[in-house]
């Protein structure tokens, strides 16, 4: 009996001293949590609409044959600089000449056959009728001559503007089929981008809106653009809808090459700014003060790629943690290290 009241005894001893352990860590939480913490800066603030695009030529021109026939001389490539009426390939034209050289010798024999009766009628020796006829069948021959060289001039593919040739579908030997492009002109418009910007954004994008461009081409430049137009069809499917950039300056990006834009909606040139790895999702900061965690709801404007716009909620002074973790909760005390702005 004695020794059940000693164990007794024991146990209730333990339980009190756990009792006295858990309230004196509740009021005095141990100190073992370490936080980085920053203050806001001023700085300016970008709002923009980001998207993706390709960049292409603003015109263009197909450069195709009007009939199917074997291409035998190509005077022009990918990439060739090429001016107005230039010839660019030739394709198989031999029939064609034949046929010129037909109707021409039939309107050599036409024409002199209408000057023998002219000159017969003036002495009265050949009826107004007949004259009539021999002009008639010299013009139809004069027709068939024009037809037939331009037929002939169809097998020329030329340039009808000076441009770039930017694409070519075809080699020597090939037979090409009617209206088939055997050429891509690139002509009379400087280069453009074609952005599919999402239907939540579209409402904001306008034109004339300031665009900043990056290419992986040229990772470390930046370059400068301008919105020309919005499709105002938007795709249902991809539920974004087509916006045209044009370049506000030289640019060595080259056609088919894609762009991430960001097309300026807002610039605050002195807004408080916060490094976006301080913020929650809720939009929620963790405050020091006096060295304990306090939980912090902010409002937020431009959102940047490493900084994010402070519109209320936050002071200057006030010490945020740059990196939140997922045990830290309101109440907590920490210790703290201070970081340059900029890290």
């Amino acid at each position: 009996m004695e020794t059940n009241i000693k164990i007794g005894r024991i146990l209730w001893g333990i339980v009190f001293i756990l009792l006295l352990a858990g309230a004196w860590f509740f009021l005095h939480p141990p100190i073992s949590l370490f936080v980085e913490v920053v203050h806001p800066v001023r700085g300016p603030a970008l709002q923009a609409v980001y998207a993706t695009g390709t960049v292409e030529a603003t015109v263009m021109v197909p450069i195709a044959a009007r009939s199917a026939a074997r291409l035998v001389e190509m005077n022009a490539d990918e990439g060739s600089a090429v001016s107005k009426d230039q010839m660019l390939a030739r394709l198989e034209d031999e029939n064609l000449k034949k046929t010129l050289e037909e109707v021409q010798a039939r309107e050599d024999f036409a024409e002199k056959n209408y000057a023998r009766k002219a000159a017969l009628a003036k002495q009265g020796y050949e009826t107004k009728a007949a004259l009539d006829l021999a002009q008639a069948d010299w013009s139809a021959a004069r027709a068939a001559v024009a037809r037939a060289a331009a037929e002939a001039d169809f097998m020329k593919l030329t340039a009808p503007a000076d441009g770039r040739i930017i694409r070519r579908d075809g080699e020597i030997g090939q037979m090409i089929a009617a209206n088939q492009p055997v050429f891509w002109l690139s002509c009379c418009a400087p280069l453009r981008i074609s952005a599919e910007v999402d239907e939540e954004d579209i409402a904001e994008v306008k034109t004339g809106q300031e665009v900043l461009i990056r290419a992986d081409a040229f990772p470390d430049k930046v370059f400068h653009g301008a919105v020309q137009a919005i499709t105002p069809k938007g795709d249902p499917i991809a539920r974004s809808y087509r916006v045209r950039i044009t370049f506000t300056e030289d640019t060595p990006l080259q056609i088919g090459m894609t762009t991430e834009t960001n097309i300026v909606i807002r610039t605050h040139p002195d807004a408080m700014l916060l490094p976006n790895s301080a913020l929650t999702q809720n939009n929620q900061v963790f405050l020091v003060k006096n060295g304990v965690l306090a939980e912090q709801t902010v409002a937020v404007g431009a959102r940047g790629p490493e900084q994010t716009e402070i519109l209320g909620g936050l002071a200057m002074e006030d010490q945020a943690v740059l990196k939140p973790k997922p045990e830290m909760e309101a109440g907590r005390k920490v210790r703290t290290k201070l970081v340059p702005p900029g890290r």
